[in-house]
């Protein structure tokens, strides 16, 4: 089955769809006004891009005098190009620059926009994912229409490749509600399209396709309207329609060759060979198929090529050369994986970012409960007050005394045995605690019998975070990290704080494979996870090591030393990872 939106949808890819025409001579003038200069060269850079190029050299060559804003708003257009060239790294560097020093917040969310297409095209996922979760969170403040515009047609892309297809058609309506001046209503009504497309709901005769095509014509966006066109033909292919898909082809040739963009070129090839191979011309769909991977690099993994080696699979096993299907075959299944992964990673990242960002506000909701409580409880108290000056009474206040006295023994009593078994920062169990309920467990599993495996996790250069930001912000770091893990324990397992940044777990009735699994998960979680302290973005990593019984045996003090001895080897050999010991001393690694 075709599947276009990966090459299609892709908005760094997007951007560069008007960019693509021959180069034209410019005759360069004198810069007399530097902001309309560059107003001119950011509406130009889509839709004549040789003269946006020119119109960077003429700055660059014969430099006017700028003032602050005009230097980052040049900063931010030769990033632009950066990216568009395909030199990531340098992009990314320049857009954080504008984005952290700049002091434009209209520039600066517009970087933010660039760095979120840098990082989804560099499959950066989990970046991407939170930056998105961010600009969310900012577009109530963003004044500016273009660009807002911009990062709602960004948002609705990011949406659309994490699998999220009402979220995508929300942002893409929301952008097609707030079109600036000087944009039309091409781009929204495409990430629309293509949203109901991913979400497979579309059909060739969807009025959505025909209204995506109009406004691109009208607006002269001609490879935005052979996306849409291309997007029609792979939905004739799905409902087995290949000679409508064929003509399409047929009518969208010129077009595409004209445009010189390599994703539209190398579509038509492979659609053109899906629809020759369901009409059964296998030589025409042998040629074009080839032809589509041809264009492509020898270690690219696409769905395009997926398809291409798809096709070339049938159309040898129709011909009965059956070393020749099987060889495709096996490249089919290897690009089949690779495209799977890449899914599986955006949808992935995705959902990290979203815990992430669940847990955030959760915790803003115990505070905003916790002060609710705080003040009815004042209420209350302040009622009582009133209430008692009118029965007060020797006996009274002997009982009430006595009463209290007893209350607050109990209380304290409570509270200290609370306080004995918990560790007073993070809440969880002390060390002596830990290692009593855990000696305890092992007892219990070792009559069933079962399983059990012991985590001993540590985060990496801790002490890097309490110098730089402060206790208070480790602190944070310490609780932030004891709740991502208690995110992957059961109601048995048993947590403790070991001491410093150290963790232990005792997870029951779990064999040792299931216990590397899930202490890899905690790991990842950790890693991927950016802890807000005070306004300080920190990003740490943890080493775990684990001893299981089903190697060591029940004995706790024997399981302790294999872990710590794993712990040990994790923080020697790189840190951020997860060891296992063996019976034999050998060493594995999750």
């Amino acid at each position: 089955m075709p599947r276009l939106l990966r090459r299609l949808t892709s908005w760094p890819l997007l951007l560069a769809m008007g960019c693509c025409a021959c180069v034209q001579p410019v005759h360069a003038q004198a810069i007399r006004n530097v902001t309309a200069f560059l107003d001119e060269a950011e509406r130009v850079r889509t839709e004549d891009h040789p003269r946006f190029v020119q119109m960077l050299e003429q700055i660059q060559r014969d430099p006017p005098k700028l003032t602050g804003t005009e230097q980052w708003r040049l900063r931010y257009l030769q990033a632009w190009e950066t990216m568009f060239q395909g030199d990531y790294a340098t992009s990314e560097a320049q857009l954080r620059n504008i984005i952290d020093h700049s002091g434009d917040d209209i520039l600066a969310a517009k970087a933010s926009g660039q760095l979120l297409n840098n990082l989804s095209t560099n499959r950066r996922y989990e970046e991407a994912f939170a930056l998105a979760n961010r600009l969310t969170a900012q577009l109530g403040d963003i004044k500016d229409p273009l660009t807002r515009f911009m990062l709602l047609t960004n948002l609705s892309q990011m949406m659309n490749l994490a699998g999220q297809t009402d979220l995508a058609i929300q942002y893409a309506r929301m952008a097609g509600d707030a079109i600036p001046s000087g944009e039309s209503t091409c781009r929204p009504y495409y990430m629309e399209a293509a949203a109901l497309y991913n979400g497979k709901r579309l059909k060739s005769t969807s009025p959505e396709i025909q209204r995506a095509v109009d406004a691109c014509e009208s607006a002269h966006q001609v490879v935005f309207t052979n996306a849409t066109l291309l997007m029609l033909a792979s939905i004739y292919l799905e409902e087995h329609q290949p000679a409508k898909a064929l003509a399409l082809m047929d009518r969208l040739e010129e077009s595409i060759r004209a445009s010189h963009y390599y994703p539209q070129m190398q579509a038509a090839h492979i659609e053109r060979a899906q629809a020759n191979e369901q009409l059964g011309n296998y030589a025409d769909a042998r040629k074009s198929a080839l032809a589509g991977i041809g264009m492509s690099n020898a270690d690219e993994v696409s769905n395009w090529l997926r398809d291409a080696y798809e096709v070339l699979y049938r159309v040898e096993k129709a011909r009965g050369n059956n070393p020749g299907a099987i060889a495709y075959y096996e490249r089919f299944v290897a690009q089949d994986k690779g495209y799977l992964d890449d899914v599986s990673a955006r949808a992935l990242a995705y959902e990290v970012a979203q815990q992430h960002m669940l847990m955030h506000k959760l915790e803003t909701e115990r505070l905003s409960k916790q002060n609710n409580i705080l003040r009815l409880q004042q209420a209350l108290d302040t009622k009582a007050m009133e209430t008692s000056r009118l029965y007060i009474a020797l006996l009274s206040v002997v009982l009430v005394s006595i009463v209290l006295w007893l209350f607050r023994v109990k209380r304290s009593q409570l509270r200290f045995k609370r306080l004995s078994r918990l560790d007073g920062l993070t809440g969880i169990l002390n060390h002596q605690h830990f290692i009593g309920d855990a000696e305890r467990m092992l007892r219990v599993m070792e009559r069933k019998p079962s399983h059990a495996c012991l985590i001993f996790i540590d985060l990496d250069h801790f002490k890097q975070v309490n110098d730089t930001h402060g206790h208070p912000a480790g602190d944070d770091v310490l609780r932030r990290t004891v709740g991502i893990c208690q995110q992957y324990l059961r109601n048995n397992d048993v947590f403790g704080r070991l001491g410093g940044e150290e963790f232990g777990i005792l997870l029951s009735d779990c064999p040792r494979e299931r216990g590397l699994a899930m202490a890899d998960s905690i790991r990842i979680a950790i890693q991927s996870s950016v802890f807000d302290s005070h306004g300080s973005m920190i990003t740490t990593s943890a080493s775990v090591g684990l001893a299981s019984t089903d190697a060591f045996g029940f004995d706790l003090k024997r399981l302790c030393r294999e872990a710590d001895a794993a712990l040990y080897r994790a923080k020697r050999t790189g840190r951020n990872r997860v060891m296992a010991d063996t019976p034999s001393n050998g060493l594995v690694e999750a």
